[in-house]
């Protein structure tokens, strides 16, 4: 699985900043995040990853999916496997069948695109 002490921090669900990008605060960690695309939107929603500096190591690459889907790709031990994250933050009861409907559509789709012999962690808060 994950190399020896390349464990990812934290998974955050509703960060609530705007855009999409990276910053790397003092602590050496680094926070990948995405949220509305737009911007001047509101700062709701938003999904994050916080990386050690040892999951940075091992990171190959990282996706931004909309404001509630936040993927991240890192190395193994073994060679011809990649650990996936998929971060996310559904969309709760209140709002209507097609918004819910659309992020479902939209997760099961990254999902489906990650190769079956990889990893894949699916992490969130869904809403239920």
């Amino acid at each position: 699985m994950p190399q020896e002490g390349k464990e990812l921090s934290l998974g955050s669900k509703q960060h609530v900043g705007p855009q999409v990008g990276q910053q790397r605060p003092a602590s050496g960690k680094l926070l990948l995040y995405s949220g509305h695309e737009e911007e001047n939107a509101p700062h709701t929603q938003g999904v994050a990853l916080m990386l050690s500096k040892q999951a940075q190591n091992a990171l190959v690459g990282w996706e931004s999916h909309g404001s509630r889907i936040i993927k991240a790709s890192f190395k193994t031990k073994k060679e011809d496997i990649t650990m996936n994250v998929i971060q996310c933050y559904a969309p709760t009861n209140d709002y209507n069948e097609d918004a819910k409907d659309q992020f479902y559509n939209r997760l099961q789709s990254i999902i489906e695109k990650c190769q079956t012999k990889d990893l894949t962690i699916l992490m969130g808060d869904f809403n239920a």
